[in-house]
């Protein structure tokens, strides 16, 4: 799987999600959503097979953020995205969401789509760097804090020029790192 090294010289590595991850990737759900998936939801979703693809990315050895995708058609939509609260605002998060972009093209999708809070105005940021879009509303999308989710696409997925966005947005990340 694809590795990068951060300026400090620690890898970022990516692992096909296993339940052998789980432990750690629960951690970090818990810290990221007021209604993190529990054991048997992330179980379900790894026993869909080619349906579905999941990632941790390991730093220093340590799962410090995950993600997955849902493959429907020609589309892949992001199931899930979160960022170990120690690693936050450090890039990984769009290093992962490149990560998904890559594996959607490789997939043969030409889109991507995925929900977001309205009020989490920082991954609605960091989506739109990637040119994902803003095409609807799900109402109540949330009802544990009863919020409504802005659905956001991110078009020609495997086109140059989002291609290249991608890498550049990757490569600023690394050197952040």
């Amino acid at each position: 799987m694809q590795a990068g090294t951060d300026a400090a010289g620690h890898g970022v590595h990516y692992e096909h999600m296993r339940r052998r991850h789980l432990p750690a990737v629960l951690r970090i759900e818990h810290h990221a959503h007021p209604k993190p998936w529990s054991l048997g939801v992330f179980t379900s979703e790894l026993a869909q097979g080619d349906a579905r693809y999941y990632v941790v990315a390991r730093v220093k050895g340590r799962v410090a953020g995950y993600a997955g995708l849902m493959f429907v058609a020609d589309e892949a939509h992001v199931t899930n995205l979160a960022v170990a609260p120690g690693q936050r605002r450090q890039g990984l998060g769009t290093r992962i969401l490149a990560h998904l972009a890559r594996q959607g093209a490789e997939r043969g999708c030409a889109a991507m789509t995925l929900e977001v809070r309205v009020s989490n105005t920082a991954a609605q940021e960091l989506y739109r760097k990637f040119g994902f879009v803003v095409e609807g509303t799900r109402p109540n999308y949330y009802p544990e804090t009863h919020e409504d989710a802005l659905v956001m696409w991110l078009y020609r997925l495997r086109s140059p020029e989002v291609r290249e966005r991608i890498d550049r947005l990757e490569a600023a990340a690394e050197a952040r790192s």
